[in-house]
């Protein structure tokens, strides 16, 4: 922890530098006894999900923005996101107007580099007709955040984009947060959460889910029925009183 970074975060750069060296013992590269991995444990500490109720995320849309202001607009990717399926933060900024049918969003996940087709709910729609262009440009981003003219073939040129949109995003929801009265600790992550949550409630299959949020096994997403599970015993608790 010399760089101050949290147990869960070493262990993640961890996994990529032991995948370095067994890779190369599988090449004959290098000797079993100079593997460094061979006696090291990674560790990995429990955390618990922030995520937003159903109520809680209308708290969040309800609160009062200036039209055509950063806040307003970071609001609205927040709450689309919720709805509508949890899109990462990475794909949402990179989404463009030809992604778009008029129903569906169809793209390819920044993160997994696979295919994925979402039907854009009602709320989704609405939030969408507010960025709709008047001048129709399919090139143009679904939500106006990034530079018009940013390079989408330079990967260096995108990260550095991203990662600066997403935290000025983070910092406007913090804002948000507060003015809504939402005592919870949010970042744009939670929409994602919080989307997984609310479909579980409403009877969307764990498999669906595990889907529509572009996991690559269900196992990722077996997090959230174990949030929900608890929830829903005292909701039955309900026909006791």
């Amino acid at each position: 922890k010399i760089h101050g970074n949290k147990t869960n975060t070493v262990n993640k750069d961890f996994k990529f530098i032991r995948k370095v060296f067994n890779d190369a013992y599988r090449r004959g590269l290098i000797e079993h006894k100079v593997n460094p991995f061979n006696n090291y444990k990674m560790k990995t500490d429990k955390t618990s999900i922030s995520f937003l109720l159903e109520d809680e995320l209308a708290q969040l849309e309800n609160v009062s923005t200036t039209t055509g202001t950063r806040l307003e607009l970071h609001k609205d990717m927040f709450v689309f996101a919720g709805w509508t399926a949890g899109i990462r933060i990475s794909d949402l900024l990179l989404l463009q107007w030809r992604h778009f049918n008029g129903t569906q969003l169809d793209f390819t996940i920044k993160k997994t580099n696979t295919q994925l087709s979402i039907k854009v709910p009602n709320k989704g729609l609405a939030i969408l007709e507010k960025y709709r262009p008047e001048k129709a440009d399919k090139n143009a981003f679904l939500f106006p955040v990034l530079a018009p003219d940013l390079n989408l073939s330079d990967p260096e040129q995108i990260d550095k984009a991203l990662s600066s949109a997403t935290a000025y995003i983070n910092k406007n929801l913090k804002i948000l947060a507060k003015k809504g009265k939402i005592d919870k600790n949010i970042s744009f992550h939670v929409s994602r959460h919080t989307w997984a949550t609310i479909a579980l409630r409403k009877g969307v299959t764990l498999l669906a889910v595990s889907k529509l949020l572009g996991h690559s096994n269900i196992r990722e997403t077996m997090i959230y029925a174990k949030i929900v599970n608890p929830d829903l015993d005292l909701a039955m608790d309900k026909f006791n009183d």
